[in-house]
């Protein structure tokens, strides 16, 4: 659960530094205000996918006990590849848009490698989660709240 809640705080603190390097990076450069970039959107992105996510599956790992088990292990390490990789390239090509550069095709095949990450890693969490939820394996709160049971 320790890495978890790290890593959806780190995804918080780099979320809300995009939003401050978007807007400070389209100054600099003079980026006409109110055109697309993808700069304008990864900070969005990252709080979404990183913090929100993994705060979610945060709560529903100390209801199911996800931790430890091969799935949700391949799960978590292959959804922050796909954070990283999908975020990383909307920062790339954002930034090329800022500096007026024409994006490739490299960048949008890697960016289609971090999706196709996320895909295959929340598929892999469902299976973790409905493991523990056939098999029964809710766990009760502190407060003696009623677990999830067949």
């Amino acid at each position: 659960m320790k890495k978890i809640f790290n890593a959806a705080f780190t995804y918080m603190i780099i979320g809300v530094l995009a939003g401050l390097f978007y807007r400070e990076f389209t100054k600099a450069n003079d980026f006409p205000e109110g055109q697309f970039t993808q700069l304008g959107v990864v900070h969005t992105h990252v709080l979404t996918l990183g913090f929100i996510v993994l705060l979610i599956v945060l709560a529903l790992d100390k209801v199911f006990g996800l931790s430890g088990t091969k799935l949700f292990t391949w799960f978590f390490w292959l959804y922050n590849v796909g954070v990283v990789l999908t975020a990383g390239m909307m920062v790339w090509h954002g930034s090329l848009t800022v500096l007026g550069e024409e994006s490739n095709a490299m960048i949008a095949g890697i960016a289609g490698l971090g999706h196709i990450a996320l895909s295959v890693s929340l598929v892999l969490f469902f299976l973790s989660l409905r493991g523990k939820i056939v098999a029964g394996k809710a766990t009760t709160n502190s407060a003696g709240a009623a677990s999830i049971e067949n």
